[in-house]
């Protein structure tokens, strides 16, 4: 009868091998550079992902009130109201460089009473009211672009950072098999899991940062052709009723 027993706990245990670690348990028995690289690649990847959140709404909320504005604008027959009109939309890029063209023109328009010929002359006229959309736009569009760069380095570099924790990983795993003279998978599995997993993460960190970057860049070119659009048109409407 104890035999019995016996034998049924020894098949029972073999039929049950020890349970294999997971990536978590891999990573916490990790050595302090690879757990380095693995919090480089978290914290770049935490960064890349806010900065995809905020930069979707803000481009979201760009392309809105670009539209709203654009309708009022054209819809509108006075400047002073589509001004204010302007100040509701903040956030579009265009409305900003109609509010840099239309102050300068208030500015030249005050200064010698709406006398043509001196805006025209005197006073710079044209050109100063294209200087300033010019100026506006620049600000603008490095507006849109900011944080962008970021993603740029992180699309480029994370691979190659989790690249770094690879080799790490292989040459540990070379040393274990120098130290004990043997090439087993209990020797070398350890080092070598840790080496893909940062792998994998460089990846992880690298692919939606790279992604949003290209995305991003060309909703900004979008917006940038916008204001260009929209800069000549309000040009010529300028001239059309205050420098001919």
């Amino acid at each position: 009868m104890l035999e019995t027993v016996w034998v049924n706990l020894v098949l029972a245990q073999s039929a049950n091998p020890t349970k294999p670690k997971g990536v978590l348990e891999i990573l916490l028995e990790a050595d302090g550079v690879v757990m380095g690289v693995i919090f480089i690649l978290v914290a770049l990847s935490v960064v890349s992902w806010y900065i995809i959140g905020y930069k979707a709404w803000y481009m979201r909320r760009a392309r809105v009130e670009t539209q709203k504005f654009l309708e009022i604008f054209w819809q509108s027959k006075r400047l002073d109201a589509i001004y204010q009109s302007a100040e509701q939309t903040s956030r579009s890029p265009v409305s900003q460089v109609f509010k840099a063209g239309y102050i300068e023109l208030s500015k030249l328009k005050s200064a010698e009473g709406d006398d043509k010929e001196t805006m025209r002359t005197q006073l710079g006229g044209i050109e100063n009211v294209e200087r300033a959309l010019r100026r506006a736009m620049t600000t603008e569009t490095t507006q849109l672009e900011s944080l962008l760069p970021f993603l740029a380095t992180v699309g480029s570099n994370a691979v190659f950072i989790g690249l770094f924790g690879t080799v790490w990983g292989i040459m540990v795993a070379f040393v274990n098999i120098n130290a004990q003279g043997a090439a087993g998978l209990d020797v070398v599995a350890a080092p070598i899991a840790e080496a893909l997993i940062v792998t994998a993460m460089g990846l992880v960190a690298a692919i939606p940062a790279g992604v949003a970057y290209n995305f991003y860049v060309t909703r900004v070119n979008i917006m940038s052709a916008e204001m260009d659009n929209f800069s000549n048109d309000f040009l010529n409407i300028v001239k059309r009723h205050f420098f001919k």
